[in-house]
């Protein structure tokens, strides 16, 4: 079992390095299924013994943060996938250091992560999918790291830990990355519709829908979230879905007074939803307990 004592843990959305031994908060995925013959098929991707959060879907399966906790009670995060097929996860990283926020890179060739460093900096890496090559830092110099979405060439936005939480934009090969926004809350996504970023960020201690056009570096608001949600997921071109407790609504990007509820998951979810991932008819959430 590996073990350290520099640990991610996870409290009100905001990410930050602790030196506790403590096991994290209890947490489960689960998927929803919402194309089959019979309706909305839910199953559970993890159980409920353990921190599990942070679920990425991609087309065989989905990659998730998965807490480690060892016999004497210390706890890491490990990245774990679930494959649709077999309906079993695996630990993909298994390394002497926390690991958490797996993401597909646009060249579909291997995850980036953020790594709780074994000298506690929090740094951009890369895990190949195939066996070589090795792992590797993205970049040595940008950290801490919380947060982090791909775009569609070789950029991405990045929610840089500090005295206020920044979004920053960079390019791979870029020499520093720019700041776009302050206050920034934990969701951000790439909207390939638009070729522009979603984000959610503080305003007037309310949370804020905003977007991030590369193109031009415009930031618009987009509209005020509900008071409890911190976390949304995109579903098509106009469309992003948040939940409310355990009820899922779904709200227009052009329209945003056109919400709606979307799921009832009260009876899969009796705590609170605090995280969505939407791929191809397919929704994982997290339900904390």
């Amino acid at each position: 079992m590996k073990l350290i004592s520099s640990l991610l843990f996870v409290a009100a959305g905001t990410l930050f390095t602790s030196h506790a031994h403590a096991a994290m908060p209890k947490s489960e995925i689960l998927l929803a299924d919402l194309d089959t013959p019979y309706g909305m098929q839910v199953s559970r991707v993890t159980d409920d013994k353990t921190y599990n959060n942070q679920p990425f879907l991609v087309d065989t399966g989905l990659y998730y943060t998965h807490e480690v906790v060892g016999e004497n009670g210390q706890s890491q995060t490990d990245i774990a996938f679930y494959d649709f097929a077999s309906k079993s996860s695996v630990n993909i990283t298994n390394t002497p250091v926390s690991e958490y926020s797996p993401t597909l890179m646009p060249n579909q060739q291997a995850l980036s992560a953020i790594v709780v460093e074994a000298d506690g900096k929090q740094k951009l890496w890369q895990y190949p999918l195939a066996e070589e090559p090795a792992a590797s830092r993205i970049f040595e110099w940008i950290e801490p790291v919380g947060y982090h979405a791909w775009g569609a060439d070789e950029d991405l936005i990045m929610f840089i830990l500090g005295e206020p939480h920044t979004l920053q934009y960079t390019r791979v090969a870029a020499a520093k990355p720019r700041v776009i926004a302050g206050d920034i809350g934990r969701t951000l996504i790439f909207d390939k519709h638009t070729n522009s970023y979603l984000f959610s960020y503080n305003k007037n201690n309310q949370h804020w829908v905003a977007r991030f056009a590369p193109q031009t570096e415009e930031v618009s608001d987009l509209f005020r979230l509900p008071e409890s949600v911190q976390d949304f997921a995109l579903i098509d071109k106009d469309t992003v879905a948040y939940a409310v407790n355990n009820r899922v609504h779904k709200r227009s990007l052009t329209e945003p007074e056109v919400v709606s509820q979307w799921l009832d998951l009260r009876r899969f979810c009796e705590g609170s939803i605090s995280r969505l991932n939407y791929k191809q008819s397919k929704l994982a959430f997290v339900c904390n307990k």
